[in-house]
C-alpha cells in the first residue's frame, strides 16, 4: 500500500513531438494519426512496466501536447485517427501497477489531469472541427476504453477476440476514474441496466453485441479495418469546414524553476511552504498589442493572451501534482488595465479568426482548470493589480476576493464583454452567472453598465467579497490565510468543489463532482488499497478480502 510520504521528482507538463517517448503523430492533409505505442521501460517512475499498451502521467502529457499543438500548429486536420501501433492491443488502460504504488494525492490528480485531457479532445471537436475517431484494433480496457469514450465515434475491430471493457469496480475495487460511467450513460446514452453489466463483467463485450448495446458505432474485420477506419476518417473530416492550412508554432516556454520560485515570461510562483501557500501572479502585457488578426498571427506563441494563459496553465498542473502541501492559492494580477482590456477588444472583435478563436478556447480550458483545483483561492486586488476583462476572470474562479480601499493608492477592477460567457465554466454559465446565481439579470446589468469599479462601486455592485481599508486590509487578509491552513483540506476540497459550481449539472461537471467524491473516498478504502485490497493485490496469486458492509 502507497504512504503519503512518497517523494517524487517534480514531474515537468512541457513536450514536445521531438520528444514523444509514447506516441507517433503523422499528418496527411485533413487527417492526423496518433498512434498509441507505449514503451514498457520508459515510464515516468522506476517500479512499474507499462505493458500491453499501458499508460502512466507521462503518457497522458504527450497525448495533452499533442491535441494542443494539432489545434494550434495543424488548424488544416479535420480528423485525427487514435489507434494502437501495435498489432493486437488498443490499450489496456492506466497501468496498474502505477496507481497501486502512487500516494492517494497522484493517484486523484493523476485521473484529473487525464480526464481535462480527454476533455480537450471533446472541446477540439466541438470548438476547432477536429473530430477524432477511436480505431480499436485490439483489445480496449479501462482507460483506454475512456480514451475512446471522449472520441466523436469508435470502431472495433471484429476478430472474435477484441473487446470493449471497463473492468475496474470487479477486477480492482475502484471505479473508471476519468469519466467511463458518466460518458457511458450521459454521453453515448447507453441503457443503464446494459451499462451495469458491462461494467461489472470484466472481460467486457465484443463485437455485434457492443455495437448494439451503444459501446461502439461500429465493427470491422480484421482484412477490412484499416479501410473502414480511412473511410469514416474521410467522412468525419468532410463534415468539418475546413480552416487555415497554415498553424503557429507552440514554442517552448520562457521559464525559470528555483526552490521556491517559479518565472515565466508572464507569470510567477512564489512558494511559501511553512505558510503552505502559493501566491500566483499574473502580468499584463506591456502595451494594447496588434488589432489585425494578420499581425497577431505574426507574433505566433508570443502574443500575450496565448503566452500568458500557456504560463498560467503550466503552472497550475505544477501546483496539483508537485506541491501536494500547497493548499492555498493567492492570486495577484500587475500591470495596466487599458492594456488588458485593448487585448480583450481584439479577442472579442477578431474572434471569427481562426487562431484568435483557439486562443480564446485555451484561456477557456486554463481557466476551468484552475476552477477544477483541489486548492484554495483567494484573489488580492492590490495597487498595480489590473484585475479586469480576461484577468477578472480569475477573481470571479477565487472562492473569495479581497480589496484594498487607499485614497492614497487607488485600485480598479474592470469588466469586458468576454465576462459574459466566452469563458464558460464547466458546466455551461459564466463565472458571472455563476456568482449572481439568485440574480440572472445582474450580469447583463453589469455588462452594460459602467466598465470600471472603484472599491465602493465593486462592493456595491458585489463582484468583491470584501473591501477593506488600508488600516484593516492587511490583518484581514493575514487572518483569512491563517484560518483557511487550520482547516481539514479534505473537508476543504470537498466543500470548493461543492460550492463553485451552483445550478444544473452537465456530463462534465458530473465526471469532476463525482472524481472529488466517489473516487477520492473509494480510493482510500481498504477494499482497494489496504494490505488485502484487490488494487494492492493486482497481478499476486492472492485474492483480495472485502468488507462486504454497506456505507
Amino acid at each position: 500500500m502507497a504512504t503519503e510520504t512518497q517523494d517524487y521528482p517534480p514531474i515537468s507538463f512541457e513536450t514536445s513531438p521531438d520528444r514523444y517517448k509514447h506516441w507517433h503523430l503523422d499528418i496527411d492533409g485533413a487527417i492526423a494519426r496518433l498512434s498509441l505505442d507505449v514503451k514498457e521501460d520508459q515510464g515516468l517512475r522506476p517500479g512499474y512496466q507499462l505493458k500491453l499498451n499501458s499508460y502512466d502521467l507521462g503518457v497522458d502529457i504527450e497525448l495533452q501536447d499533442a491535441i494542443q499543438r494539432l489545434r494550434f500548429e495543424y488548424p488544416g486536420v479535420r480528423c485525427v485517427i487514435i489507434g494502437g501501433a501495435s498489432e493486437r492491443i488498443f490499450c489496456a488502460g492506466a497501468n496498474i501497477h502505477m496507481l497501486g504504488s502512487s500516494t492517494h494525492a497522484f493517484k486523484v490528480n493523476f485521473c484529473k489531469f487525464t480526464n481535462e485531457t480527454r476533455l480537450s479532445i471533446e472541446d477540439a471537436t466541438q470548438g476547432s472541427g477536429q473530430h477524432y475517431l477511436a480505431a480499436l484494433n485490439g483489445p480496449c480496457a479501462g482507460g483506454g476504453y475512456e480514451l475512446a469514450l471522449a472520441c466523436s465515434e469508435i470502431i472495433l475491430v471484429d476478430d472474435g477476440n477484441s473487446a470493449v471493457s471497463l473492468p475496474e469496480t470487479p477486477l480492482l475495487a475502484v471505479l473508471p476514474g476519468t469519466g467511463g460511467l458518466t460518458r457511458l450513460v450521459d454521453k453515448r446514452k447507453v441503457r443503464r441496466d446494459l451499462a451495469d453489466v458491462f461494467c461489472t463483467t470484466a472481460e467486457g463485450v465484443k463485437g455485434k453485441r457492443a455495437v448494439r448495446w451503444g459501446l461502439v458505432d461500429a465493427i470491422a474485420p480484421r482484412s477490412k479495418f484499416n479501410d473502414a477506419v480511412t473511410e469514416r476518417a474521410l467522412k468525419l473530416a468532410q463534415s468539418s469546414p475546413a480552416r487555415s492550412e497554415t498553424g503557429v508554432e507552440l514554442t517552448p516556454l520562457d521559464k525559470t524553476v528555483e526552490d521556491d520560485r517559479i518565472v515565466y515570461a508572464h507569470v510567477a510562483v512564489d512558494l511559501d511552504r511553512g505558510a503552505r501557500t502559493a501566491t500566483l501572479t499574473v502580468k499584463a502585457p506591456d502595451g494594447p498589442g496588434p488589432a489585425d488578426a494578420d499581425a497577431i498571427r505574426g507574433l505566433g506563441a508570443s502574443w500575450w493572451p496565448l503566452a500568458a494563459f500557456r504560463e498560467l496553465d503550466d503552472a497550475l498542473c505544477h501546483l496539483r501534482i508537485n506541491e501536494h502541501d500547497i493548499g492555498l492559492i493567492l492570486i495577484k494580477t500587475t500591470g495596466e488595465i487599458d492594456n488588458v482590456l485593448a487585448v480583450d477588444r481584439v479577442l472579442d472583435e477578431q474572434r471569427d479568426d481562426w487562431f484568435v478563436n483557439e486562443v480564446r478556447l485555451l484561456i477557456a480550458r486554463t481557466l476551468r482548470r484552475l476552477d477544477l483545483t483541489a486548492k484554495s483561492i483567494f484573489a488580492l486586488v492590490e495597487p498595480g493589480s489590473c484585475f479586469a476583462g480576461t484577468l477578472f476572470e480569475l477573481a470571479l474562479a477565487a472562492d473569495r476576493s479581497y480589496m484594498l480601499d487607499d485614497p492614497d493608492n487607488p485600485v480598479e477592477i474592470a469588466v469586458s464583454p468576454l465576462n459574459g460567457g466566452a469563458y464558460a465554466m464547466s458546466h455551461g454559465p459564466s463565472r458571472l452567472e455563476v456568482r449572481f446565481y439568485a440574480e440572472p439579470d445582474r450580469p447583463g446589468k453589469i455588462l452594460s453598465g459602467q466598465q470600471r469599479y472603484d472599491p465602493a462601486d465593486a462592493e456595491d455592485a458585489g463582484l468583491m467579497t470584501v473591501v477593506a481599508d488600508d488600516i484593516d486590509y492587511e490583518d484581514e487578509v493575514r487572518l483569512a490565510i491563517e484560518e483557511r491552513a487550520s482547516i481539514s483540506p479534505d473537508a476543504l476540497t470537498g466543500m470548493e468543489a461543492s460550492l463553485r459550481f451552483p445550478g444544473a449539472e452537465n456530463c462534465d461537471s458530473k465526471i469532476f463532482g463525482r472524481l472529488s467524491a466517489w473516487q477520492n473516498w473509494i480510493f482510500q478504502r481498504p477494499n482497494a488499497v489496504g494490505e488485502s485490497g484487490a488494487l494492492t493485490l493486482y497481478g499476486q496469486p492472492e485474492r483480495p478480502e472485502f468488507d462486504y458492509r454497506r456505507t
